[in-house]
C-alpha cells in the first residue's frame, strides 16, 4: 500500500454534506499532511439507493458550493466539481490527480454508508491510503446503545444517554493555508449542473430569506444567541416571531456542525432557552439514530401495524394542501411560507402534517415527498422520522388519536394573527376573533374585510370534527388488528 506519509502525492479531500472550512476534520488532516490538497465536491445521485435532492436543496447547494469555492480559493486551492457514483467518481479523481491519500467526513444514511464502503474497498485495492472523520453528528449511532445493547427507540432515554456522555469535543479552526496541487484538475462548471430554477424562476423568496454558506450559518447562530435564545423555551412555538435558530438548512448542508453549535451555546452563558434548544439539536441526532438503524425508515412504517392503515387517495385534498388553499388559515400560511421561503416553522409543520395524514387520511409518504422537494433543510433523517412521528407510525410517535385542531392551534400560537396575515393576505382584514375560522364570520364582517367565502378564500377542505372522527375510526381498525 502507498504510504500515507509520502508527501509528494496529493491528499484528495472529498466534500459531500460538509460544505465548510471550519471544523472540517478531513480538510484539516489534509492540510496537516503536508501534501498538496485537491478539494473535490462529488454530487452523487447515482449510487444505489441515493435519493436525488429536491428542488429547494438544489438551489441552496448551488450557492453553498460557490461560497465553499471562494473560501478554498482564499486558502490556496480550487474546488473541483464532479458528479457520478461515489466509488467510480473517486477512482477517476485519484487517477487524475495521482492522490496518495483520500480523506472524507463520514455520512450516516444507509445508502451513503454503502457507497463510502465501496469507495474504501476500491482505494484499498489500488493501494491508496484513506481516512474518514466525524463531524455531522455529536454521537456515533453504532456505538450509543441502550442498557440492553439495542438501538434507542424513545427520545427521552436517548437524550439522557447523550447528555450523560462526556461533553462533545470542541470544534477545530479552519486551516490557515492549503498547498495547491502542481497541476489543475479538470472539473465541471457549476452552472452546467443546472441546480438553479430558470423557467420559471421560483426562487425569489429563497434569495430574500437565506444566505447559504458557512458565513451565513455563523451569522445566523450569532443572531440567534444574541436575540432569541433567552426566550426560546416559550417563543419557539410562535410562528409570527423569529424566535428559532433557523440553522436547519445550514446543518443539512454541513455549513455548520453540531459541535460548533454546542460550544457556542455553552459559551453564551446562562440563557433561559438554551437547554430546550440543546434538546432540539439532540432530536436531530435521534432522527439520524433511527435512520442509521432502520434503513427503510423513509418508505416503510416503523410501526408495521400501520401497513394496514386505510389511507385514502385524495388528489384534490393533496393539491389543496400543497397549494395552501385548505381553508384553514394556519395551515395555508404554513404551506405558503414553505413555497415562498423553502422553510416552515416547526410548530406549523406539525399542524400541516396532522391535517394531511389525519383529517384527509393521505399517506404520510406523499407529504414527506412534498417536503423533500420544497424544504431547503430536507434531510433523509429528520424529514422521514418527523413525518412518521406525526402520522403515529414512527418511533416515540405522537399517538394517532392526537389530532391537532387547526383552529385552536392558530388561536393559541398565532393569537395576534401576525403569521397568518403575512402569508394569507387575502383575509388579513378579518378581526382576530374570526381570523383562524373565517367561515364563522357573519356576512357584515366578511364584507367589511373584503372576504368572500368561497371565492376570495376557500371554505375548509374538510370539517374538523368530521375529519377527526373519520381518522379515529381508521385508527380503531388497525388497533383492532394489531
Amino acid at each position: 500500500m502507498t504510504s500515507e506519509h509520502d508527501t509528494d502525492k496529493p491528499a484528495l479531500v472529498l466534500f459531500r454534506h460538509d460544505l465548510r472550512l471550519a471544523d472540517n476534520r478531513a480538510l484539516t488532516a489534509a492540510a496537516a499532511s503536508g501534501r498538496p490538497v485537491v478539494a473535490a465536491f462529488v454530487l452523487d445521485e447515482e449510487s444505489p439507493g441515493i435519493r436525488p435532492l429536491g428542488g429547494a436543496r438544489r438551489w441552496w447547494l448551488h450557492h453553498s458550493l460557490k461560497a465553499l469555492a471562494d473560501g478554498l480559493k482564499r486558502l490556496g486551492t480550487p474546488l473541483v466539481l464532479r458528479r457520478g457514483p461515489m466509488a467510480e467518481t473517486a477512482a477517476a479523481l485519484v487517477e487524475d490527480c495521482g492522490a496518495g491519500l483520500v480523506l472524507w467526513n463520514r455520512r450516516y444514511e444507509p445508502p451513503a454508508i454503502a457507497a463510502d464502503r465501496a469507495m474504501a474497498a476500491m482505494l484499498e485495492d489500488r493501494g491508496v491510503a484513506w481516512q474518514s472523520f466525524d463531524g455531522q453528528l455529536l454521537h456515533d449511532p453504532a456505538a450509543l446503545r441502550t442498557g440492553a445493547g439495542t438501538p434507542y427507540r424513545v427520545y427521552t432515554p436517548f437524550w439522557r444517554a447523550l447528555a450523560a456522555e462526556a461533553e462533545p469535543r470542541d470544534p477545530i479552526d479552519p486551516p490557515r493555508r492549503l498547498r495547491a496541487p502542481a497541476a489543475a484538475i479538470a472539473g465541471d462548471a457549476l452552472d452546467d449542473w443546472a441546480l438553479l430554477p430558470r423557467q420559471p424562476d421560483w426562487a425569489g423568496g429563497l434569495r430574500d430569506t437565506w444566505t447559504p454558506g458557512e458565513a451565513g450559518a455563523a451569522a445566523r447562530l450569532t443572531r440567534f444567541l444574541d436575540e432569541a435564545a433567552q426566550d426560546y423555551g416559550r417563543a419557539r412555538d410562535l410562528p409570527g416571531r423569529e424566535a428559532t435558530s433557523r440553522l436547519s438548512p445550514h446543518l443539512a448542508h454541513g455549513e455548520i456542525t453540531p459541535f460548533q453549535i454546542w460550544r457556542a451555546a455553552r459559551e453564551a452563558g446562562p440563557r433561559g432557552g438554551l437547554e430546550t434548544f440543546r434538546k432540539e439539536v439532540v432530536w436531530r441526532e435521534f432522527c439520524w439514530h433511527l435512520l442509521f438503524h432502520n434503513p427503510d425508515l423513509g418508505s416503510v412504517n416503523f410501526n408495521r401495524a400501520f401497513d394496514a392503515f386505510p389511507w385514502r387517495e385524495d388528489r384534490d385534498g393533496l393539491h389543496r394542501w400543497q397549494a395552501g388553499t385548505t381553508g384553514y388559515p394556519i395551515v395555508d400560511a404554513g404551506m405558503r411560507e414553505l413555497w415562498q421561503t423553502g422553510w416552515m416553522h416547526n410548530r406549523v409543520r406539525m399542524v400541516v402534517a396532522s391535517l394531511l395524514v389525519k383529517h384527509l387520511l393521505v399517506d404520510w409518504r406523499a407529504g414527506e415527498a412534498w417536503f423533500w422537494d420544497t424544504l431547503v433543510d430536507a434531510d433523509p433523517a429528520s424529514n422521514t422520522a418527523n413525518w412518521q412521528w406525526v402520522a403515529g407510525s414512527g418511533a416515540d410517535a405522537a399517538p394517532y388519536f392526537r389530532i391537532f385542531n387547526p383552529v385552536l392551534q392558530g388561536e393559541k400560537f398565532d393569537a395576534d394573527g401576525a403569521y397568518v396575515r403575512r402569508f394569507v393576505p387575502e383575509i388579513a382584514a378579518l378581526p382576530d376573533r374570526v381570523l383562524h375560522k373565517p367561515w364563522e364570520a357573519d356576512a357584515d364582517t366578511l364584507q367589511r374585510a373584503g372576504v368572500k367565502l368561497p371565492g376570495r378564500y376557500p371554505v375548509p377542505v374538510v370539517d374538523h370534527k368530521q375529519g377527526r372522527q373519520r381518522a379515529l375510526r381508521a385508527y380503531d381498525r388497525i388497533k383492532g388488528d394489531s
